[in-house]
Protein backbone atom coordinates (compact mmCIF):
# COMPACT_ATOMS: atom_id res chain seq x y z
CA UNK A 1 0.00 0.00 0.00
CA UNK A 2 1.24 3.48 -0.88
CA UNK A 3 2.50 5.28 2.25
CA UNK A 4 0.35 8.27 3.09
CA UNK A 5 0.76 11.35 5.26
CA UNK A 6 -1.98 13.42 6.83
CA UNK A 7 -1.86 16.75 8.66
CA UNK A 8 -4.60 17.06 11.27
CA UNK A 9 -6.13 20.21 12.66
CA UNK A 10 -7.95 20.32 16.00
CA UNK A 11 -11.33 19.39 14.48
CA UNK A 12 -9.87 16.07 13.32
CA UNK A 13 -10.10 14.98 16.97
CA UNK A 14 -12.96 17.12 18.25
CA UNK A 15 -15.62 17.01 15.52
CA UNK A 16 -18.82 15.74 17.14
CA UNK A 17 -19.95 13.56 14.25
CA UNK A 18 -16.50 11.99 13.95
CA UNK A 19 -16.50 10.63 17.50
CA UNK A 20 -20.21 9.81 17.46
CA UNK A 21 -19.48 7.58 14.45
CA UNK A 22 -17.06 5.74 16.74
CA UNK A 23 -19.91 5.04 19.16
CA UNK A 24 -18.76 7.52 21.81
CA UNK A 25 -21.01 9.72 23.93
CA UNK A 26 -18.52 12.35 25.14
CA UNK A 27 -15.62 14.29 23.72
CA UNK A 28 -12.85 12.65 25.78
CA UNK A 29 -13.86 9.11 24.82
CA UNK A 30 -14.30 10.36 21.26
CA UNK A 31 -10.78 11.81 21.06
CA UNK A 32 -9.39 8.60 22.51
CA UNK A 33 -11.28 6.45 19.97
CA UNK A 34 -10.09 8.55 17.02
CA UNK A 35 -6.50 8.37 18.27
CA UNK A 36 -6.83 4.59 18.47
CA UNK A 37 -7.78 4.66 14.78
CA UNK A 38 -4.69 6.76 14.14
CA UNK A 39 -2.63 4.15 16.00
CA UNK A 40 -4.06 1.40 13.79
CA UNK A 41 -3.24 3.44 10.71
CA UNK A 42 0.35 3.81 11.91
CA UNK A 43 0.93 0.20 12.98
CA UNK A 44 -0.88 -1.69 10.22
CA UNK A 45 -0.99 0.72 7.28
CA UNK A 46 2.17 2.77 7.61
CA UNK A 47 0.15 6.00 7.63
CA UNK A 48 1.77 8.96 9.41
CA UNK A 49 -0.38 11.66 11.03
CA UNK A 50 1.13 15.07 11.83
CA UNK A 51 0.03 18.09 13.82
CA UNK A 52 1.66 21.53 13.54
CA UNK A 53 3.71 22.34 16.63
CA UNK A 54 3.18 24.27 18.81
CA UNK A 55 0.03 25.90 17.39
CA UNK A 56 -2.40 23.01 16.75
CA UNK A 57 -0.78 20.80 19.39
CA UNK A 58 -1.42 23.51 22.00
CA UNK A 59 -5.04 23.85 20.86
CA UNK A 60 -5.60 20.10 21.25
CA UNK A 61 -3.92 20.12 24.67
CA UNK A 62 -6.06 23.05 25.84
CA UNK A 63 -9.21 21.41 24.48
CA UNK A 64 -8.47 18.20 26.40
CA UNK A 65 -7.76 20.16 29.59
CA UNK A 66 -10.91 22.31 29.32
CA UNK A 67 -13.02 19.16 28.92
CA UNK A 68 -11.34 17.43 31.90
CA UNK A 69 -9.98 14.58 29.79
CA UNK A 70 -7.64 12.25 31.65
CA UNK A 71 -3.93 12.06 30.93
CA UNK A 72 -4.28 9.02 28.65
CA UNK A 73 -5.75 11.22 25.90
CA UNK A 74 -2.68 13.47 25.72
CA UNK A 75 -0.46 10.42 26.08
CA UNK A 76 -2.03 9.05 22.89
CA UNK A 77 -1.62 12.42 21.20
CA UNK A 78 2.10 12.44 22.07
CA UNK A 79 2.52 8.82 21.00
CA UNK A 80 0.67 8.63 17.69
CA UNK A 81 0.74 12.16 16.28
CA UNK A 82 4.01 13.51 14.90
CA UNK A 83 4.59 17.05 16.14
CA UNK A 84 6.33 19.19 13.53
CA UNK A 85 6.75 22.90 12.93
CA UNK A 86 6.14 23.95 9.31
CA UNK A 87 9.11 25.52 7.56
CA UNK A 88 7.62 28.95 6.99
CA UNK A 89 10.68 30.11 5.03
CA UNK A 90 10.99 27.09 2.76
CA UNK A 91 7.36 26.56 1.72
CA UNK A 92 6.55 28.51 -1.43
CA UNK A 93 3.05 29.86 -2.02
CA UNK A 94 2.12 31.27 -5.47
CA UNK A 95 1.56 35.02 -5.43
CA UNK A 96 -1.81 34.43 -7.13
CA UNK A 97 -3.03 32.79 -3.91
CA UNK A 98 -2.26 35.98 -1.94
CA UNK A 99 -4.02 38.09 -4.57
CA UNK A 100 -7.12 35.89 -4.43
CA UNK A 101 -7.09 35.83 -0.62
CA UNK A 102 -6.93 39.62 -0.36
CA UNK A 103 -9.74 39.96 -2.92
CA UNK A 104 -11.81 37.34 -1.11
CA UNK A 105 -11.27 39.02 2.28
CA UNK A 106 -12.28 42.40 0.86
CA UNK A 107 -15.60 40.91 -0.19
CA UNK A 108 -16.14 39.29 3.22
CA UNK A 109 -15.30 42.55 5.03
CA UNK A 110 -17.84 44.40 2.89
CA UNK A 111 -20.46 41.79 3.85
CA UNK A 112 -19.60 42.35 7.51
CA UNK A 113 -19.99 46.11 7.03
CA UNK A 114 -23.42 45.61 5.45
CA UNK A 115 -24.51 43.46 8.40
CA UNK A 116 -23.34 46.22 10.79
CA UNK A 117 -25.29 48.89 8.90
CA UNK A 118 -28.45 46.75 8.93
CA UNK A 119 -28.14 46.30 12.71
CA UNK A 120 -27.73 50.05 13.26
CA UNK A 121 -30.75 50.90 11.10
CA UNK A 122 -32.89 48.29 12.86
CA UNK A 123 -31.85 49.59 16.29
CA UNK A 124 -32.62 53.20 15.35
CA UNK A 125 -35.98 52.28 13.81
CA UNK A 126 -37.11 50.31 16.84
CA UNK A 127 -35.95 53.04 19.24
CA UNK A 128 -37.95 55.62 17.28
CA UNK A 129 -40.99 53.36 17.46
CA UNK A 130 -40.60 53.09 21.23
CA UNK A 131 -40.17 56.87 21.61
CA UNK A 132 -43.72 57.46 20.36
CA UNK A 133 -45.02 57.26 23.92
CA UNK A 134 -44.88 59.79 26.74
CA UNK A 135 -41.82 58.28 28.43
CA UNK A 136 -38.61 60.26 28.79
CA UNK A 137 -35.27 58.89 27.53
CA UNK A 138 -34.07 57.82 31.02
CA UNK A 139 -37.38 56.01 31.53
CA UNK A 140 -37.04 54.29 28.16
CA UNK A 141 -33.41 53.24 28.72
CA UNK A 142 -34.18 49.95 30.47
CA UNK A 143 -36.87 49.02 27.95
CA UNK A 144 -34.54 49.81 25.02
CA UNK A 145 -31.77 47.65 26.49
CA UNK A 146 -34.17 44.79 27.12
CA UNK A 147 -36.37 44.91 24.02
CA UNK A 148 -34.05 46.34 21.38
CA UNK A 149 -30.34 46.17 22.10
CA UNK A 150 -30.13 42.60 23.40
CA UNK A 151 -32.01 40.93 20.55
CA UNK A 152 -30.29 43.00 17.85
CA UNK A 153 -26.82 42.30 19.24
CA UNK A 154 -27.52 38.55 19.27
CA UNK A 155 -28.80 38.65 15.71
CA UNK A 156 -25.88 40.85 14.64
CA UNK A 157 -23.32 38.42 16.07
CA UNK A 158 -24.83 35.47 14.21
CA UNK A 159 -24.99 37.31 10.89
CA UNK A 160 -21.55 38.88 11.30
CA UNK A 161 -19.97 35.51 12.11
CA UNK A 162 -21.60 34.00 9.03
CA UNK A 163 -20.55 36.91 6.80
CA UNK A 164 -16.99 37.36 7.99
CA UNK A 165 -15.66 34.26 9.74
CA UNK A 166 -16.97 31.12 8.04
CA UNK A 167 -14.82 30.02 5.12
CA UNK A 168 -11.76 32.15 5.92
CA UNK A 169 -8.41 31.51 7.55
CA UNK A 170 -8.76 33.34 10.83
CA UNK A 171 -5.99 31.89 12.99
CA UNK A 172 -2.31 30.96 12.94
CA UNK A 173 -3.09 27.22 13.48
CA UNK A 174 -5.21 27.24 10.30
CA UNK A 175 -2.30 28.59 8.27
CA UNK A 176 0.16 26.19 9.93
CA UNK A 177 -1.98 23.22 8.87
CA UNK A 178 -1.81 24.32 5.23
CA UNK A 179 1.91 25.14 5.33
CA UNK A 180 2.83 21.82 6.94
CA UNK A 181 0.69 19.87 4.46
CA UNK A 182 2.36 21.76 1.61
CA UNK A 183 5.78 21.11 3.11
CA UNK A 184 5.15 17.35 3.50
CA UNK A 185 3.01 16.89 0.38
CA UNK A 186 0.39 15.52 2.76
CA UNK A 187 -3.40 15.47 2.85
CA UNK A 188 -5.29 17.82 5.17
CA UNK A 189 -7.84 16.50 7.69
CA UNK A 190 -10.22 19.18 8.93
CA UNK A 191 -13.86 20.17 9.27
CA UNK A 192 -13.06 23.88 8.90
CA UNK A 193 -14.54 25.47 5.78
CA UNK A 194 -11.72 27.99 5.48
CA UNK A 195 -9.05 25.28 5.55
CA UNK A 196 -11.04 23.27 3.03
CA UNK A 197 -11.39 26.19 0.64
CA UNK A 198 -7.71 27.12 0.71
CA UNK A 199 -6.56 23.50 0.56
CA UNK A 200 -8.30 23.38 -2.80
CA UNK A 201 -6.62 26.63 -3.86
CA UNK A 202 -3.20 25.22 -2.95
CA UNK A 203 -3.85 21.90 -4.69
CA UNK A 204 -3.72 19.89 -1.45
CA UNK A 205 -5.59 16.66 -0.85
CA UNK A 206 -8.40 17.21 1.65
CA UNK A 207 -10.50 14.94 3.85
CA UNK A 208 -13.29 15.91 6.23
CA UNK A 209 -12.63 15.10 9.89
CA UNK A 210 -15.78 12.99 10.17
CA UNK A 211 -14.69 10.83 7.22
CA UNK A 212 -11.13 10.20 8.43
CA UNK A 213 -11.80 7.47 11.04
CA UNK A 214 -14.20 5.80 8.60
CA UNK A 215 -11.44 5.69 5.98
CA UNK A 216 -9.04 4.02 8.41
CA UNK A 217 -11.75 1.53 9.40
CA UNK A 218 -12.31 0.69 5.74
CA UNK A 219 -8.58 0.25 5.18
CA UNK A 220 -8.40 -2.05 8.20
CA UNK A 221 -11.03 -4.38 6.76
CA UNK A 222 -8.62 -5.06 3.88
CA UNK A 223 -5.58 -5.74 6.08
CA UNK A 224 -6.31 -9.47 6.71
CA UNK A 225 -6.96 -9.96 2.99
CA UNK A 226 -3.62 -8.39 2.15
CA UNK A 227 -1.77 -10.53 4.66
CA UNK A 228 -3.54 -13.68 3.43
CA UNK A 229 -2.54 -12.83 -0.13
CA UNK A 230 1.09 -12.27 0.91
CA UNK A 231 1.13 -15.63 2.72
CA UNK A 232 -0.20 -17.37 -0.38
CA UNK A 233 2.54 -15.78 -2.49
CA UNK A 234 5.15 -16.86 0.02
CA UNK A 235 3.85 -20.44 -0.07
CA UNK A 236 3.96 -20.41 -3.88
CA UNK A 237 7.59 -19.27 -3.78
CA UNK A 238 8.45 -22.05 -1.34
CA UNK A 239 6.87 -24.66 -3.62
Amino acid sequence: MLRQRFVLDTTALTDTQAWENEGCSNICDGMSAILERVAQARLYLGISCYVPYPSVYSEIKEFARNNNCNSSVMSKVDTWLVKKTPDRYKVKIPSKIFYEYVDYMRGRINKGMNVSEEAIWEAVSRCIALSGGDQSLPEMKEEIEREVIGSIVRKFREKYRSALRYGILDSAPDIDVLLLAKDLDAAVVSQDLGIQRWSEQLGLRFMESRAFPLMIREYMTAVPLRYDHEEELEEDRMI
